[in-house]
Parts: structure tokens; C-alpha cells; sequence
């Protein structure tokens, strides 16, 4: 279902984010997460450079490489265009998330990481979002050994909520009224 009809509007920024995810061949998982923005006009960052319509202004992608257990095991990331010289600073930083788990917390661990001027916002808003593509990507990431361990993604949302028809239906000891 489309949006309602917009008032008449010109483009004025693109920003196209891509999640990404794989299941390699040595039993691991790679979430990638890809960042482009542009702009349908010159534009221009007083005392740093001029852009063509459409020329890349950010373009980065990370690669986070998983277990099933969603504990990160390895990091990659490249910047191959950005409006800042200083940006890349903010790459080497990210191999302290090698060993945090994309769970609960998960953001909480991205900001004590690589917050402020640690690290990039840019990176850290696709690095957001990449807990919730692993979810997706890995089987069996919701499933616990042990049935009566509340699956982590109970009450996150509406479909989700203790009280759906959906968790009567598949997690019938966790349901409530």
C-alpha cells in the first residue's frame, strides 16, 4: 500500500541503508550493512569540498562476522567516501566489538564503545540496526535449550506481546491473558 499522495515537494537527499545477511561455509555468519547519501544538486561543505549531483557524500559498509550464539567474532569496515578527512579515525576503534554478543544491550555496548568522538554516527546508526538483520539471518536465534527460558523477543512488540494469539499459538507456557 502506497503513501497518501505528498504536497508538492522537490528531492532534496537520498540515503539508502541495506542490511545484508549470510551464512558462510565454516558454520559462522556475516551481517552486512551498507550506507550511501546523495543529493540530486551540487552541493558543497564550506572549507572541505564540492559535490556533483548524485556523487556520493557517505558510502561505508561493515561487515560483522557471527556465531550462532550472535557474538561477534570479527569486524570490517571501509569508507570508501566521506565528507571529513578524519573520518576513517573512527574505523579502528570498532574491533573492540569483537566479543559483545547483538542482543539485549547491544546499543548500550555500541555507545560505550565507539560513542562521542570515539567513533562516527554514521557507523554507529548502521551498527544499531544490524543486531535486529542477525536476528533475521540466524536460524534458531530465538530458540533456548532450555523450553522454559522466555524467548528474547517476547514483548518487543506488538506481535510479539505476551498476551497475542501469536505466542498463545507458539509459546503457549509464556502466554498470558
Amino acid at each position: 500500500m502506497p503513501l497518501p499522495a505528498p504536497v508538492a515537494r522537490q528531492l532534496a537527499h537520498t540515503r539508502q541503508v541495506t542490511y545484508t545477511g549470510y551464512r558462510r561455509d565454516d558454520g559462522l555468519w556475516d551481517i552486512e550493512a551498507t550506507l550511501l547519501d546523495t543529493k540530486p544538486n551540487p552541493f558543497s561543505v564550506p572549507g572541505e569540498r564540492d559535490w556533483a549531483p548524485h556523487e556520493p557524500i557517505h558510502q561505508m559498509a561493515i561487515r560483522l562476522t557471527v556465531d550462532a550464539k550472535l557474538v561477534v567474532q570479527n569486524v570490517q569496515a571501509v569508507m570508501d567516501d566521506i565528507p571529513h578527512g578524519d573520518c576513517p579515525q573512527a574505523l579502528p576503534p570498532m574491533e573492540a566489538l569483537v566479543g559483545a554478543r547483538l542482543s539485549a544491550g547491544w546499543r548500550r555496548t555500541i555507545e560505550d564503545k565507539l560513542g562521542g568522538t570515539t567513533g562516527c554516527a554514521h557507523v554507529r546508526e548502521l551498527l544499531f540496526n544490524m543486531a535486529t538483520a542477525a536476528f533475521q539471518t540466524v536460524a534458531g536465534v530465538f530458540e533456548s535449550a532450555d523450553p522454559q527460558v522466555k524467548p528474547p523477543h517476547l514483548d518487543r512488540c506488538v506481535s510479539w506481546r505476551t498476551d497475542s494469539d501469536l505466542v498463545s499459538r507458539r509459546y503457549p507456557m509464556f502466554f498470558k491473558r
